[in-house]
């Protein structure tokens, strides 16, 4: 606010971070903040290279109070981004077209002090009947990057030497997600507690690994230089809404649960099968950590119809695969 007043604000830009939603809403986020020039990642930079990528990224500025003009087919709104830039909105309304002019475009209101990198940015809205058949919902975090999100030092040298092309998937993750996708006949959905900032990096790693794409749906964590150890860290309580949004936007689709052991995805999906009987087909858990008895016996004791599915703990994803085929997923 103050570089605005003084005049010292650079170009900004509106990021566009999904728009996705069934026949009758679709639900749209985006975020202002000041223009910066991200390098494409490349497996040959070095880490000093990389640490410069970190330092980009986490040091943009988000910018409030920027309003901004969203339109999708005939309907259109007006927003303010809030303290960390944040824009979102949803539509209401069939749409009946063919698909290929489904899009959400935005641009900024003219003001004083602000002036656009682009005057006009459109994305492709991402539909999905409500009663399409199977869903993914997967966490990203030691599920299909190698993050060691339970060790902060680890973690913390991994965000800041390595870009999208160097980080490391688990090994299968492609071939199990395309084979659950059904190579991109069925939505997956990743909800992380990393925080926005990492989205550019997050949507280059899926695709450079080959992992099926599908809407981002990370933390509103206002992570900077000075704090920037806390992505993917406190509490998760938002993936549980999240998961809870995603089951009540499609409720004819029956969904497969993806996480890992290091956090709290046992526990969070066991609440969520016991609020939606019958609407989850299956839960994989990587073990990161050796789930302890106790904890098993915790999430069966939690889970309270005998006939809802198993939270199945694997070690390697070609076992979550021979599960998924023997159960014809």
């Amino acid at each position: 606010l103050l570089k605005r007043k003084i005049g010292k604000l650079d170009t900004i830009k509106i990021e566009p971070l999904y728009a996705f939603g069934n026949e009758n809403k679709i639900f749209f986020k985006g975020r202002v903040v000041e223009s910066y020039k991200q390098s494409k990642p490349s497996p040959r930079k070095t880490y000093f290279q990389n640490l410069l990528g970190a330092i980009r990224r986490y040091a943009g500025s988000s910018v409030s109070d920027a309003s901004v003009r969203v339109s999708y087919l005939k309907s259109e709104k007006t927003l303010v981004s809030d303290a960390d830039g944040i824009i979102e909105c949803s539509f209401e309304g069939n749409h009946t077209g063919d698909g290929h002019d489904d899009k959400i475009c935005f641009s900024l209101v003219p003001a004083e002090g602000l002036k656009p990198e682009r005057e006009k940015v459109c994305i492709d809205v991402l539909r999905y009947a409500s009663d399409h058949p199977l869903g993914i919902i997967s966490d990203i975090d030691d599920t299909i990057l190698i993050t060691h999100a339970t060790r902060t030092g680890k973690k913390f040298w991994l965000s800041i030497s390595k870009n999208a092309y160097t980080r490391r998937p688990f090994p299968g993750v492609s071939k199990f997600y395309h084979a659950l996708t059904r190579d991109g006949k069925n939505p997956v959905f990743y909800v992380s507690s990393s925080d926005w900032n990492l989205f550019d990096l997050i949507r280059d790693f899926l695709n450079y690994r080959k992992i099926p794409h599908g809407p981002l749906l990370l933390k509103d964590l206002h992570v900077n230089l000075k704090n920037i150890w806390k992505s993917g860290g406190g509490s998760h309580q938002h993936k549980l809404e999240k998961i809870r949004m995603l089951l009540d936007l499609y409720p004819g689709m029956q969904f497969v649960l993806i996480g890992d052991s290091g956090q709290h995805d046992p526990e969070l999906y066991a609440t969520i099968i016991s609020e939606n009987p019958g609407r989850i087909k299956a839960v994989y858990i990587r073990e990161i950590r050796t789930a302890s008895s106790q904890r098993r016996a915790l999430l069966e004791a939690k889970i309270e119809d005998p006939q809802s599915v198993d939270v199945t703990f694997v070690a390697t994803t070609e076992q979550a695969i021979e599960h998924a085929r023997n159960h014809n997923l």
